[in-house]
């Protein structure tokens, strides 16, 4: 296996560095810069004084550093198994900003030096806002969205070039074409984007999926570079649009370049032979597990090109945390959402978590915990009493629970546990989490079947679950894609699932992005977004107020979001002929109004004695 190599090939080079440190330490040689030095800068003035600085370069492990800048003291410098790394941590408490030379010095000579740059913060940084209840988040795969400079399709020194007629291969979608594009995600009235993973993935295979990271500080030159990933976050946020960077912590990719040399067998979670993760996140809350079934879950590798960290390797812990604060602070995102959050030591998750909150107490991390059990999912997000003291400190996590009941909710035949009672059944489970207004609602993602095939293709279905995740508690969520009646199961493969979003590519005979390109059925769904959208983002009543529900009777669902101001009242009629529904049962909710009108269609119903409701609706009512 790829891991058990790295380490035989990490012990010849121990044992032949060794040889040859004796004439490395004597020989004459100029002042040189380290390899790796990362991260390559900090920050003056952060929360955490205490600053790691991991430096790579043949031979360096035997050196001593030194410093001289006021505010800057060397606290430790820790050698490891590897000849070629230092781990040096500094007290940076009263430094200034400004430039401090790093001396790596062997036998009195200085062998290595490294400029480093303490930057200045900018003013307010500690205090951003991070995403909340008013955004709504449109989620994107770059690879497949659009290509705005097809001269970066093919990158020397990428193990994978571009090849569009390959399902799963790279197609050429980069950061200008975002940027291009921002304007069709803003029209909707979107105000946050969750883009799949940007950092370097120089993997020979299936590298477009971004999440099998080979640098933590570099930008896939396939997307563009640093700087442009700035010029995406400005130009996003000119609009209005705040940008969340998936990150993944529990793995990297087994082309990540410290895998020919790691620091320390410890760096990873080593199997005699490959051993995946059972995914089997029960393990995790379980009392009566075995150690067995905990440590295959946790230390088992995700897949054979996706080595499993070791978070419990206290250099690499904070090497960890400070990417995540690092680019934080550089880009000036507004969230993070966390890829596979239980499959990493969930104590390294809390403390990662309480480290980053440390820094920004208003930004907020997104968890994903795949499992559909509210049981579970809720133990996950922070501020939970949980039965074994448990607290991962993540203001929210994904939904599973509700995106699990959505695409039958529509499809089914009402029933006792059937139909719309699954919505309903999963919202009053609501009990279970500490914040269920953060938790982030979707009917799919890159990952999962499309949402118009989970609806049955059914356009008035669609339409329905979309105002149902528009117009519930929490954060909504929707895929690139959904606009244009994407249709794809997970099985048939990921490629599909992840189609090109048609305009986007400058050879594309149609463009999507435009109301010419799209076709009526698209037009339609893409209306009924942004017109949800506008209304949610002018209603703090509908984003931000009180959520009650009446138990779903002949699969029509019924609740109320309101506050001090006003009053909003969505029906779901899942049913294929016009239904009549008394409105007496209802009267907690529209007590003290007249009336009602429909946001979407301006369909006005005065009085509140019986209704018709048109087949296979959703209605918005704002109540007079």
């Amino acid at each position: 296996m790829a891991y058990k190599k790295s380490f035989y090939r990490t012990a010849l080079r121990f044992f032949a560095i060794t040889i040859a440190i004796t004439v490395f330490s004597t020989a004459a040689r100029s002042d040189t810069a380290p390899d790796r030095v990362e991260p390559p800068f900090w920050w003056s003035g952060m929360a955490h004084s205490e600053l790691q600085v991991m430096v790579w370069a043949e031979g360096i492990g035997s050196c001593r550093v030194e410093t001289d800048y006021p505010g800057v003291h060397i606290k430790e410098v820790v050698s490891v198994e590897s000849p070629n790394y230092l781990f040096v941590y500094l007290d940076i408490k009263d430094a200034p900003p400004g430039s401090f030379t790093l001396n790596f010095k062997l036998e009195g000579r200085t062998v290595y030096s490294y400029e480093y740059e303490l930057r200045q913060r900018e003013p307010g940084s500690m205090y951003r806002q991070g995403i909340d209840v008013s955004d709504a988040i449109y989620l994107l795969m770059p690879d497949r969205f659009a290509n705005g400079d097809p001269s970066l399709d093919d990158q020397p020194g990428m193990l994978e070039q571009s090849n569009r007629d390959l399902p799963d291969g790279r197609h050429g979608g980069d950061i200008q074409g975002i940027i291009n594009n921002l304007d069709h995600i803003a029209g909707m009235g979107f105000s946050a984007i969750w883009i799949n993973p940007l950092l370097e993935n120089n993997q020979p295979r299936y590298s477009y999926h971004g999440y099998a990271t080979t640098d933590y500080y570099r930008i896939d030159p396939r997307f563009g570079t640093n700087e442009d990933y700035l010029r995406l976050i400005d130009t996003a946020g000119d609009m209005g649009i705040k940008i969340i960077k998936d990150i993944i912590l529990n793995h990297c990719g087994h082309h990540h370049w410290w895998m020919d040399d790691l620091p320390a067998r410890d760096w990873l979670n080593h199997w005699d032979s490959f051993t995946r993760t059972t995914y089997r996140m029960t393990t995790i809350v379980d009392p009566y597990a075995s150690q067995y079934d905990y440590d295959i879950m946790v230390n088992g590798w995700f897949d054979t090109n996706m080595p499993d960290l070791n978070q419990n390797n206290r250099l690499l812990a904070r090497y960890l945390k400070q990417n995540s604060v690092w680019w934080i602070e550089y880009s000036g995102i507004s969230g993070i959402r966390m890829d596979t959050q239980p499959y990493a030591d969930r104590f390294f998750m809390s403390d990662w978590a309480h480290y980053l909150l440390h820094e920004y107490p208003y930004f907020v991390i997104i968890g994903e915990s795949w499992i559909g059990d509210p049981a579970v999912i809720s133990y996950f997000q922070g501020g939970k009493v949980n039965h074994d003291g448990y607290d991962s400190h993540f203001p929210a996590v994904f939904d599973f629970a509700t995106y699990d009941a959505i695409g039958p909710a529509f499809t089914e035949e009402s029933g006792w546990s059937t139909g719309l009672i699954r919505l309903y059944n999963t919202l009053a489970r609501d009990f279970l989490y500490a914040d269920p207004y953060s938790l982030v609602v979707f009917g799919d993602n890159h990952d999962t079947d499309r949402l118009f095939t989970r609806v049955g293709e059914d356009l008035d279905k669609l339409k329905m679950a979309l105002t149902f995740i528009f117009t519930t508690r929490g954060i909504p969520q929707v895929y690139t894609g959904t606009e244009l009646l994407e249709s794809a199961y997970e099985h048939h493969g990921h490629g599909e699932l992840r189609a090109n979003f048609p305009g986007g590519w400058p050879d594309d005979t149609v463009n999507k992005f435009t109301r010419e390109g799209r076709t009526e059925e698209q037009n339609i769904i893409t209306d009924h977004i942004t017109k949800l959208l506008h209304f949610r983002r002018q209603t703090p009543a509908l984003y931000a107020g009180w959520l009650m529900h009446f138990v779903p009777e002949d699969n029509i669902y019924v609740y109320f979001r309101y506050d001090d101001q006003e009053t909003i009242m969505v029906v779901l009629n899942s049913n294929g002929r016009e239904k009549e529904l008394d409105m007496e049962r209802f009267r907690e909710g529209w007590y003290g109004y007249s009336g009602a009108e429909d946001v979407l269609t301006g369909m006005r119903f005065e009085g509140f004695n019986t209704w018709k409701l048109p087949a296979d609706t959703g209605l918005v009512l704002r109540l007079y």
